[in-house]
């Protein structure tokens, strides 16, 4: 099997997303999926949904991707970052998004979502009710995946790259954020995800005769030109994180 490279939460963010597929040519990889969230941020929208299209990875819908296509135009005047992105996206980027899948199988053993199987809202591999992400216990883990019995589960989300492994042997990969190092959230309880540096992460597995080889992979890149975009569209929060991997206080 070819090598496999793992892309989540890009989040509109251009300039990281073209470092990741820059070091993704250069380890000669063909195999590329997108586990959601690619075009919602006060970045550049457009570019990066033209971007994708030019490589069409296999993808699965985030929540985000979900809030973009869905959202009727009579709410966007109470979300300005969403209606940015609304006005720098064609049509056909909306029919792109609601066709997309919610999860998907590739190669009859990776399972692919964006939160859990059956939902993109819930984090997999974190619990946030006190605040701060915490690894789930395997037993809550295996209750999220009950149904699913594949080798190799890659999920997205959180933002946070981690690399798990159940006691029955399944994999758990979350390749972090490609493109938004950290973030606030209010739901399900107030929490924060932060990387503490502002790299483009993504992931790589490999199957060998060994087992799977799981590289998750830092990236800096110019992170200035998309803090400056994230000033232009007056989003302090979104230049912190951008700038440092630090969510705002």
């Amino acid at each position: 099997m070819a090598k496999i490279a793992v892309l989540s939460d890009i989040h509109a963010n251009i300039w990281a997303l073209d470092a990741v597929l820059e070091d993704i040519q250069a380890r000669s990889i063909t195999a590329l999926v997108n586990l959601g969230d690619a075009l919602y941020g006060p970045l550049a929208p457009g570019e990066t949904y033209a971007r994708l299209r030019e490589c069409e990875p296999i993808s699965v819908r985030g929540n985000q991707d979900r809030i973009i296509a869905d959202t009727p135009s009579a709410e966007m005047a109470a979300n300005p970052t969403l209606a940015f992105v609304r006005e720098a996206l064609p049509t056909a980027a909306l029919t792109w998004l609601r066709r997309m899948p919610t999860q998907t199988v590739l190669n009859e053993e990776i399972f692919l979502c964006h939160g859990v199987p059956g939902s993109d809202r819930i984090y997999l591999l974190e619990d946030v009710a006190g605040g701060e992400p915490r690894l789930r216990s395997p037993k809550a883990l295996a209750s999220l995946l009950e149904g699913i019995d594949l080798p190799v589960i890659l999920c997205g989300h959180s933002h946070l790259p981690r690399l798990v492994q159940l006691p029955d042997g399944r994999l758990v990969i979350n390749p972090g954020s490609v493109g938004l190092p950290a973030y606030t959230a209010r739901r399900p309880a107030p929490h924060r995800m932060e990387n503490h540096a502002p790299h483009a992460r993504y992931a790589v597995i490999d199957k060998t005769f060994s087992g799977w080889n799981v590289e998750l992979v830092s990236l800096a890149y110019p992170w200035q030109a998309a803090v400056a975009a994230a000033e232009r569209q007056g989003r302090p929060d979104w230049v912190q994180a951008l700038a440092t991997g630090r969510a705002v206080s």
